[in-house]
């Protein structure tokens, strides 16, 4: 069986999410491939073989342009055109080939733009609307990270149950665990400015993360104790997405320049002793389709507060402290305050985590994506 992938989310060196997500279902399928499961990996521009696996008898990548518009015209011409054509073909982000010779399977993250419109660029709304409308249609089979997501598709698009597979996503175990070393910790902080007593946010910076509530609850926490006033940071760590001008002007207003980082992207090696130094790790977001970095957080054993909503209950178990509502900044700032104020605590949550995260691994989500797809294809012909 051939197997066409899309690898251009997996073609970059800055990677969030559905990067990741991407890179390493390669990265184990490349150690898979063999003359039974082939694996043909479709680019926009030159793999960069810095960050790719490597090609090998059986999995090999195909380079070919235009950019523009690559998945509406490129992409279905070259699968046209083609004399030998993949069986199945595979998008790990929401856009398929908007024509395609071959059945399609599609991974969808999540749904957000349904619920937030107006935290979207009215291009990029039209666009996540439209594709994705045609790419769900046309699929074969579609994976949802989530339970949550596969309702959301079922809510949205009317889909039959029984097309969607629910794929969770897993993290690297090689990077991401409790990191000791003290001096490494030492050096991540003093690179980052963190200090060494910090709250830890990982994520793009947009609306729906509700970062800015955590910005606007931090004054309160700071003023639950004299000491904590002198020596906690707020570490807000991710590159920066869109309509995130405010959170730099709340700062500003609220007089926490000193007090709250913005690191932009932080480098693969670095992340682990991040998260592993934090004192806790929030993420007050309004919606997620899966939750990743709280996976890594509880990864590294970071005691993590989430939100209640979406997927992160999924992920997180009962291993975190969860926001009924988290646009509630008493709420925010009292369960902040609870972990901060018992090491008990912050133990027992660090210690469910690390336990919570096995349950999760990439190995098993790229088993289970390269099963939806050899299903998809029974008693169909390429």
């Amino acid at each position: 069986m051939i197997i066409g992938v899309d690898g251009n989310e997996a073609n970059t060196e800055k990677r969030v999410g559905v990067g990741q997500y991407s890179l390493a279902l390669l990265g184990f399928w490349q150690k898979w491939a063999n003359r039974e499961n082939q694996f043909w990996v479709y680019l926009h521009g030159p793999a960069n073989q810095k960050v790719l696996p490597p090609p090998c008898p059986y999995f090999s990548y195909l380079s070919f342009g235009p950019q523009k518009f690559w998945t509406q015209f490129a992409l279905p011409a070259k699968l046209y055109s083609q004399k030998e054509k993949p069986h199945a073909f595979f998008s790990p982000a929401h856009y398929s080939p908007r024509f395609s010779p071959i059945p399609t399977v599609l991974t969808i993250h999540d749904l957000a733009f349904f619920y937030y419109p107006k935290e979207f660029k009215t291009r990029d709304l039209w666009q996540l609307k439209r594709w994705t409308a045609y790419s769900v249609k046309k699929a074969q089979k579609i994976i949802a990270v989530s339970q949550n997501s596969k309702n959301d598709l079922i809510r949205f698009y009317g889909l039959p149950e029984e097309k969607i597979s629910v794929v969770y996503n897993g993290y690297d175990r090689e990077r991401f665990s409790p990191k000791k070393n003290k001096r490494e910790i030492g050096r991540i902080r003093k690179k980052y400015q963190t200090g060494a007593d910090y709250l830890l946010y990982v994520g793009t910076l947009q609306p729906r993360k509700n970062i800015i509530s955590l910005i606007k609850a931090f004054p309160f926490i700071l003023n639950q104790d004299q000491r904590r006033r002198k020596t906690l940071k707020l570490v807000i760590a991710g590159k920066k997405g869109w309509l995130y001008e405010n959170l730099f002007s709340a700062v500003r207003e609220l007089r926490l320049t000193e007090k709250i980082v913005f690191t932009d992207f932080v480098a693969d090696e670095d992340l682990p002793y991040l998260l592993s130094g934090a004192r806790l790790f929030v993420l007050p977001s309004l919606y997620e389709g899966f939750g990743l970095t709280a996976l890594e957080a509880m990864a590294c054993g970071a005691p993590v507060l989430v939100s209640k909503n979406s997927s992160l209950p999924e992920v997180v178990g009962e291993a975190g402290l969860y926001l009924e509502n988290p646009e509630d900044l008493q709420e925010i700032s009292q369960k902040v305050g609870q972990i901060l104020d018992s090491r008990d605590l912050a133990a027992s949550l660090a210690k469910k985590g690390i336990e919570q995260a096995q349950k999760f691994s990439w190995e098993k989500c790229a088993q289970e994506t390269l099963k939806a797809i050899q299903e998809a294809t029974l008693n169909l012909t390429p």
